[in-house]
């Protein structure tokens, strides 16, 4: 066990969980951050052009920028799994994978969300052999290949983008009549040769031997239900990191994210949440917001702890 008892543990290595040890150095606050993946899913992002002093600037790099930022002002990082949170008295247990025990006064949750799956038959055998979640991650490996991209919104239409640089042919498939998001990136998408989208559509059925070969759709195109292809992405969207809000008990909706008030707070004492986790924010999931919720957080857990 860790001896060290922590003003604030802060679970969750993206934009919220950054922000939040940020502001929380500030208030000259102890505090630790976990997560295994340095910067969350905005690590994987090809391009982010809408966070206010970046024009255009790769995920990677910018999470890499807050990770620096964090730890200049003091934050310990942890790069590992948080498994569960226990309360003793006015004490959290914080549990890792590892086995290792850290001690915090107040918590704050920033854990994200996670990649939602097509929930079709053999979509498990075929990831990593044909279906990806990550085309930031894994476009080079479809260089002069036909891929396809299932999903309408920003993360479908910019993984096209990305992977129309070195596939011969993407096809966008969706399940509505007009793709969403940032206009920008939806007339990048119209005015690019590469890319055909193939609307009103699902997928239903993968095909292959060792690797997938053939897709299913649920219409026609060009006169046939199946569609020959090398690799498929699937970019519809995410679902809320739950393991540790059930754990808790935390309150929230329907679908699993955290219920919070205008300060960020929990159902919970001594627990907040921030970024695309919570119910807060018009549900609008950002890195701008996620940082602004973080920022929130931690200014909240400051004025409980001079209590």
């Amino acid at each position: 066990m860790d001896e060290k008892i922590y003003d604030v543990a802060i679970v969750g290595s993206g934009p919220a969980g950054y922000s939040a040890s940020v502001y929380a150095s500030r208030y000259n606050l102890s505090n630790v951050v976990f997560g295994k993946l340095p910067g969350g899913t905005i690590s994987e992002a090809h391009k982010v052009c809408n966070y206010l002093g970046f024009e255009e600037i790769t995920g990677f790099e910018l999470s890499q920028k807050f990770f620096n930022h964090a730890k200049s002002f003091g934050a310990e990082m942890q790069i590992k799994s948080v498994v569960d949170i226990k309360r003793e008295g006015d004490i959290f247990k914080i549990h890792t994978e590892s086995k290792n025990i850290f001690e915090s006064r107040s918590i704050i949750l920033a854990t994200g969300t996670k990649r939602k799956k097509l929930a079709i038959p053999d979509e498990d055998k075929y990831i990593g052999k044909g279906v990806s979640y990550c085309a930031t991650c894994d476009s080079n490996f479809f260089k002069e290949k036909i891929v396809a991209v299932v999903g309408g919104s920003n993360a479908a239409t910019t993984a096209a983008l990305l992977l129309s640089e070195v596939a011969t042919s993407v096809y966008i498939i969706y399940r509505k009549e007009v793709l969403r998001g940032d206009q920008k990136w939806v007339e990048a998408v119209l005015k690019n040769k590469k890319i055909k989208v193939i609307y009103n559509t699902l997928v239903t059925g993968l095909s292959g031997n060792d690797k997938l070969k053939e897709i299913t759709l649920n219409t026609e195109f060009n006169g046939e239900k199946l569609l020959k292809v090398d690799g498929l992405f699937i970019e519809i969207g995410s679902e809320p990191n739950g393991d540790l809000p059930l754990r808790l008990d935390l309150e929230t909706d329907e679908v699993g994210y955290i219920r919070t008030e205008e300060d960020q707070s929990t159902n919970i004492e001594g627990i907040w949440a921030a970024g695309d986790m919570t119910t807060n924010s018009n549900r609008f999931q950002q890195v701008v917001t996620a940082t602004s919720e973080g920022a929130i957080a931690a200014n909240s857990v400051y004025e409980y702890l001079k209590t």
